[in-house]
């Protein structure tokens, strides 16, 4: 994964708006969800680095906001893949989107 660059991510996460999208999300407090298909209506980054915030806006009546992100890649398949590492180097949050479900 790479540093953040923000507007390589502004640019990923708008190829999702108007498309459905699953999300895979994690924190390091238990908090898990993983192929949650929505249609994303908004997508946004904020942030001056090193750590940003992604908030995604879907079927125009909920948010999913992470924050702390601080690496991403977008892999073969393309779906985005967001993480955020503290600075021991141990993933503290991490964001996935995709068009496709992901693996179980």
């Amino acid at each position: 994964m790479d540093k953040i660059v923000k507007t390589e991510v502004t640019a990923a996460l708008q190829a999702f708006v108007g498309a459905d999208a699953y999300f895979h999300s994690e924190a390091t407090s238990y908090v898990f969800v993983r192929n949650f298909k929505v249609k994303v209506t908004h997508a946004y980054i904020a942030g001056d680095g090193p750590t940003y915030r992604v908030a995604l806006r879907f079927d125009g009546h909920g948010w999913l906001r992470m924050e702390a992100l601080t690496h991403f890649e977008m892999d073969k398949e393309g779906r985005l893949l967001l993480a955020g590492f503290d600075d021991k180097g141990r993933m503290n949050v991490a964001l996935h989107v995709g068009k496709e479900p992901f693996p179980e």
